[in-house]
């Protein structure tokens, strides 16, 4: 490994997490917060949850209940006046559903006087969820989605319409108070109805559109999920005001700065990256052979959401498998390339992504591993585990989607 890299892309990767944490983004949200005088409630749900919830209840000073559904592992102690619960992601599981009926228990009843403060960020979908279906096929439709490689808004668009929560029907659960949304955004582009999907946002997609993913996938569902696909959701809210805050592009832009201060010639390539991970990597891979001998310190950065289509049984995660993707093309170079999900968790695994170089691939074959077998079977996780190459994070408390960088050292 080389050691000059992996410590550039270390400060790279501290500096633009510590740069997109919730704390500071929730407070200045807040400055536009004007509750009418009754109850402030607080609901907070995804993985930023537990931050964004002692960010609020810290700048409010108190709060007359609230409720918390983070990410197992993701709550980091007590928060006065609110209960904090752990769940499953990125597949519902029992602890979302009874997480997420103590948040309905505690809007229920609510007058016009008073206020729900809602903190949302990624992962609410499988965090924040009451099914309109048995929980257990729930479950098994998110499973036949992620396996299928469907990006996160088509997964959404089918969520939403299987949920008494999602696309905009907390919102009307808490009426007639008012919610005020706080939106720390995971999806590209920013689509409020999107993000978690969207439990206090007018739902902007269709019937139509769910039923074409459905095709589109060859989806198993049952003839209740076939019905409730055709089921229209709301398309308008009068109780919310939303603030969205905190998003890939400022992820991005502080990679940049750590990049520069390191002395590399920053290039930003895109904030919307939206393709197969290994295919992101290789990408990266072939513009680190393309100027390699320039005589310049460079780092192309490229933010957003890859996917991973499964076609293996191994373990890993879409950072993971990016990474891996470019050991081949910079294999003898003195390059890097490394990618890393902004909650610090990247797929089922409890790393927070992948870091390759140009003496990866030679490591890599010394032991017995071969990139293109191991891709093959979605291991991504324990061959850069064998070379020293996982990036290890543990939870950071936000999530704005991943960040990619090449680095090239001529």
């Amino acid at each position: 490994m080389n050691s000059t890299l992996r410590r550039d892309a270390d400060a790279i990767i501290r500096s633009s997490l510590n740069a997109v944490l919730p704390d500071e983004a929730v407070r200045r949200a807040l400055n536009a917060f004007a509750p009418r005088g009754g109850r402030v409630l607080l609901v907070a749900a995804g993985k930023a949850a537990w931050q964004m919830a002692h960010a609020a209840v810290e700048a409010l000073g108190r709060v007359d209940g609230g409720v918390v559904v983070t990410k197992y592992g993701h709550v980091k102690g007590e928060i006065p006046g609110v209960t904090c619960c752990e769940a499953g992601h990125p597949v519902p599981d029992e602890n979302s559903f009874a997480a997420t009926e103590k948040a309905l228990a505690l809007v229920q009843g609510l007058t016009a006087e008073d206020t729900v403060l809602f903190l949302l960020s990624g992962g609410g979908s499988a965090l924040f969820e009451r099914p309109l279906l048995p929980g257990e096929e729930l479950q098994d439709i998110t499973s036949q989605l992620l396996a299928s490689g469907a990006d996160i808004v088509e997964m959404n668009i089918i969520r939403k319409r299987l949920s008494a929560v999602k696309g905009g029907r907390f919102a009307q659960a808490c009426a007639p108070a008012e919610v005020f949304s706080i939106v720390l955004s995971d999806i590209l582009g920013d689509p409020l109805d999107m993000i978690a999907s969207g439990p206090a946002v007018p739902d902007t997609s269709t019937c139509a559109q769910a039923l074409a993913i459905a095709e589109k996938y060859h989806l198993n569902l049952s003839e209740q999920a076939k019905t409730l696909l055709q089921q229209e959701t709301p398309k308008a809210l009068g109780n919310v005001t939303t603030r969205i805050t905190g998003s890939v592009r400022e992820l991005c832009a502080a990679a940049a700065n750590a990049c520069r201060e390191l002395g590399y010639e920053p290039i930003l390539l895109t904030d919307q990256l939206c393709c197969e991970a290994r295919e992101a990597g290789s990408f990266l891979g072939s513009i680190v052979r393309t100027h390699t001998g320039h005589g310049k310190k460079l780092a192309y950065i490229a933010g957003g959401e890859t996917v991973v289509h499964l076609t293996g049984k191994g373990l890993g995660g879409r950072n993971q498998e990016l990474a891996l993707a470019a050991a081949p093309a910079i294999a003898g170079r003195n390059a890097a390339v490394f990618s890393v999900g902004s909650d610090g968790t990247d797929g089922p695994t409890d790393a927070a992504g992948g870091y390759v170089d140009g003496e990866t691939l030679a490591a890599l074959a010394a032991k017995g591993w071969n990139v293109f077998d191991t891709l093959q079977h979605n291991d991504a996780y324990h061959a850069l585990r064998a070379v020293e190459g996982l990036i290890m994070t543990g939870a950071t408390g936000t999530n704005v989607n991943d960040v990619a960088v090449a680095l090239l050292r001529d």
